[in-house]
């Protein structure tokens, strides 16, 4: 069945707001605009952008067009992004273990499929600093099915959900997280420079993305003594 207009139209601009063609805060072209540049009607036009807001690349601003956004801030995802905002200052990272193939942990708190499992794992380690303290300590785990070149590229603009957008189309859809509240043992003790026994909070994430089969799956310490847990973490 072929695919309907509209469809393609909003896949096109869809594809170039990954590829940051148009970046957050850029505006899109205007329904008028995208009658010339497409050979279509308005309703079209109207149809494409009405389903991008539905999918959360844009905002409809009236008297002003449709603004790309930050998509993420549209599905709620459970974040750190919060620390930035929060004290004013940059959130600075740092790769205790770079990206590379290993083996997948046992044990995790979501089920893994067996699709995945049939792929090596990519893992990387980072910790995030504010001021040059310590604030969480972040391991993920996926798949590398769809991800060829992954683990000798660099981050986009150091964020790892950038990075499957922009260069691999790929984009999270939801999420899922366990909370609970621990103590430091003497390894996140030194990472995070507090003392062993002081209270953290551990969240175990599960991020679905729009390829079928393919999650990422995060594992988070966060000392909250000082920094908020937020809703908008920019991986």
């Amino acid at each position: 069945m072929k695919e309907p207009l509209y469809r393609s139209i909003q896949n096109d601009l869809k594809f170039q707001i990954q590829k940051g063609v148009y970046k957050i805060g850029d505006y899109l072209p205007s329904e008028n605009e995208l009658c010339v540049a497409y050979k279509i009607t308005r309703t079209t036009a109207r149809k494409a952008l009405d389903e991008l807001f539905k999918d959360g690349f844009i905002q409809r601003q009236h008297g002003k067009g449709s603004q790309v956004i930050e998509r993420r801030k549209s599905l709620g995802l459970l974040s750190l992004k919060g620390f930035s905002e929060a004290v004013g200052k940059k959130v600075e990272t740092q790769f205790l273990q770079e990206p590379g193939f290993r083996d997948w942990i046992n044990n995790f708190p979501f089920k893994i499929s067996e699709k995945e499992l049939e792929n090596p794992c990519i893992h990387f380690e980072r910790l995030r600093c504010v001021d040059s303290e310590p604030v969480m300590l972040e391991n993920n785990w996926f798949s590398s099915m769809h991800l060829p070149g992954f683990i000798e590229m660099e981050l986009v603009d150091g964020s790892f959900f950038k990075t499957l957008s922009q260069n691999y189309q790929i984009e999270i859809i939801g999420s899922e997280q366990e909370l609970r509240a621990m103590t430091a043992d003497s390894e996140l003790s030194e990472l995070l420079k507090i003392q062993i026994g002081a209270p953290l909070l551990q969240i175990n994430a599960h991020f679905s993305t729009s390829k079928k089969d393919f999650n990422i799956y995060a594992e988070l310490f966060c000392n909250t003594a000082k920094f908020p847990v937020g809703n908008s973490y920019m991986k």
